[in-house]
């Protein structure tokens, strides 16, 4: 297929995602508490529902590529807003938190799974949603795991219910617990889902005690968090393929089994992530470039969340919703408690 063909294909679908996007974006920052992605899946879904008695199939080719190519491109750009060595620097004392926030939330999401018989695929989105950074994690991981665009607009609205709760109760929760200003920041960054609540819960923080400046050690802490996409995403790729060559080799007629390919399994836009990530290290990069980069990522991330609710049947998400927001409860409480009791141990709190 040419470009121009590609572009007559998929112009009217990507074109109807930016629609969607723009005002999406700009809610998502008059309201960040609430976040661009959110708005994007709410107003996608609401469009999904009027246009359904009408015929949308030339819009179709150009939504599935948004949430698939387009939500790729993005998680790409957003390695370069890593800059691995100045993270590392910084971080480093967080890591023993994160390290232990992560596995608790991994855990009990698979733990749940088994429990309530909710589905592997949902499961896993949610409880890396939970511990690593809310819609970007979900971002990186849907491809890899082949998640269909309900089970991530499943996830999301999971993420966001938890992220508003912790920005509105957490400042004071700190508070009332006798926390520090640097414990806040770990506790903020380490148990708060997405960065635009990370952000926010900081921001509260840094308002009822003047001076605090716990904003950028909860920023730094989050960033460190999101490194973890790189080994999480790379374990779900193995196991994916491993997956796949054992039904290949078995014979079974499972999808894909009979032509099983590594290329076309494997996730190479985390590669070229880990690369960009690099490269900013390496090289540098100031934030006159990696700023706007980044700002460019979450656009796209808006975009792939608006061809997701397009793609998103209300009704069934609703119907379906409460196994996962109760295992989003688990994981949030799980990691709440783990962060605040780790501190304890490590005397920081």
């Amino acid at each position: 297929m040419t470009a121009l063909e590609r572009i007559k294909d998929n112009g009217a679908g990507i074109a109807l995602c930016l629609a969607i996007a723009l005002p999406a974006w700009l809610l998502g920052r008059q309201f960040d508490i609430i976040g661009g992605p959110v708005f994007a899946i709410l107003i996608g879904m609401a469009a999904a529902a009027m246009l359904r008695s009408r015929d949308t199939s030339a819009f179709a080719p150009g939504i599935a590529y948004t949430s698939k190519k387009v939500l790729q491109y993005a998680v790409i750009l957003l390695g370069f807003g890593l800059n691995l060595a100045q993270i590392a620097q910084v971080g480093a004392t967080s890591l023993p938190i994160i390290i232990s926030t992560i596995t608790t939330s991994l855990v009990i999401a698979f733990v749940l799974s088994r429990a309530l018989k909710i589905p592997a695929k949902i499961s896993t989105l949610v409880g890396v949603g939970s511990s690593i950074c809310g819609g970007s994690a979900i971002a990186a991981t849907a491809p890899v795991i082949d998640a269909d665009d309900e089970e991530i607009a499943q996830a999301i609205s999971v993420i966001f219910l938890f992220n508003i709760v912790a920005a509105l109760i957490f400042p004071a929760l700190g508070s009332m617990l006798g926390l520090t200003n640097e414990g806040f920041g770990l506790f903020a960054g380490t148990a708060v889902n997405d960065t635009s609540s990370v952000t926010a819960a900081a921001a509260a923080w840094d308002g009822m005690h003047p001076g605090a400046n716990t904003l950028d050690t909860a920023t730094i802490v989050k960033l460190t968090r999101t490194l973890a996409i790189i080994p999480i995403t790379l374990v779900l790729a193995f196991l994916q393929v491993r997956s796949a060559r054992k039904a290949a080799a078995a014979g079974e007629s499972v999808e894909g089994a009979g032509s099983f390919s590594l290329a076309k399994i494997f996730p190479v836009f985390i590669l070229f992530f880990v690369l960009a990530s690099v490269i900013t290290t390496v090289f540098a990069l100031p934030a006159e470039f990696t700023a706007p980069v980044k700002e460019l990522s979450k656009f796209l991330i808006v975009m792939a969340m608006a061809a997701i609710g397009l793609n998103t049947d209300l009704i069934k998400l609703v119907r379906t919703g409460g196994k996962p927001i109760l295992m989003g409860f688990c994981c949030w409480v799980g990691i709440a408690a783990v962060s605040l009791g780790m501190q304890h141990l490590l005397g920081i709190w």
